[in-house]
């Protein structure tokens, strides 16, 4: 795969989950908690490495790529403090999840389900939206750092 084919797939990807996230947000109506929320942005980092790293030199592109993997893996990270959350491993950081509001601060949102709860996405399957995030986000990000890193093979005759 060339390098320029592999920043646009990780830009391709990286705005497919985004927009599955908005699907169920929009279309399905799951108001989503503040964590939730935090859990797009490696999404939109990745997504904007992927299009540096399309536009770049072949070098270029390998480090953009591995960028976007250590920023997916700092997703794995926030999407594990949510598993967390939602396990009862850990409160919450963030006071929005635990029912602390700022004085002055417009209310809002009621999210689907609270911060400390496993939100499903289809009944019977018994892993959380988070879960299933921090699953994808490390096979992302494992592709992306195999992909960065891996060496080039050159032939010589």
């Amino acid at each position: 795969m060339n390098n320029r084919l592999a920043g646009l797939l990780t830009a391709a990807v990286a705005l497919a989950v985004l927009g599955f996230v908005y699907y169920v947000q929009y279309g399905l109506h799951r108001v989503p908690c503040e964590l939730c929320l935090w859990e797009r942005w490696p999404y939109r980092l990745a997504a904007a490495l992927g299009v540096l790293g399309a536009l770049g030199r072949p070098a270029t592109t390998r480090i953009f790529l591995v960028l976007a993997g250590l920023v997916m893996l700092g997703g794995v990270g926030v999407a594990f403090l949510h598993v967390g959350v939602e396990q009862g491993w850990w409160p919450s950081p963030l006071p929005e999840c635990n029912g602390i509001l700022t004085p002055g601060a417009a209310l809002p949102l009621t999210p689907a389900v609270p911060c400390d709860r496993p939100a499903y996405l289809l009944t019977g399957l018994p892993v959380s939206m988070a879960m299933m995030d921090m699953i994808f986000a490390a096979l992302f990000a494992g592709a992306l750092l195999f992909y960065g890193l891996r060496r080039e093979r050159r032939y010589f005759r």
